[in-house]
């Protein structure tokens, strides 16, 4: 199993930028699967999670509602955040994950059985 990570970069406040997280080895949409972050010295913060097939709901963190949005396509097997209105403390480290287990329809979990190696994101003010 594997979780690819990409899209992460350099961007000024204000700006835009999207992560992608390609599986391979699952199937992403049998999974929770989502999106988490950490800051060097702070625990790592679960920001958007997408449930199980067309309905399995969605969670968002107070901190990104209205700014992220989290999708699944499910031939490329790949889930995205979508970032808007970035701001400089959504600089982190972002990581994929996927959780095969019993969820809450609307929530993340802490224990995603599966990690991706994280992708940087710097938002300059």
């Amino acid at each position: 199993v594997q979780l690819q990570a990409s899209g992460g970069g350099l961007v000024q406040a204000g700006g835009s930028l999207r992560l992608s997280c390609e599986a391979s080895g699952l199937t992403l949409d049998s999974y929770l699967s989502g999106w988490f972050r950490q800051v060097p010295g702070e625990e790592r913060e679960a920001i958007s999670c997408i449930g199980r097939y067309r309905n399995g709901g969605t969670y968002y963190a107070d901190s990104v509602k209205g700014r992220f949005t989290i999708s699944r396509d499910d031939a490329k097997n790949t889930v995205y955040l979508q970032m808007n209105s970035l701001k400089p403390e959504d600089t982190a480290v972002y990581y994929c994950a996927a959780y095969r287990g019993v969820y809450r329809v609307g929530r993340c979990r802490s224990d995603m059985d599966y990690w991706g190696k994280g992708t940087q994101v710097t938002v300059s003010s």
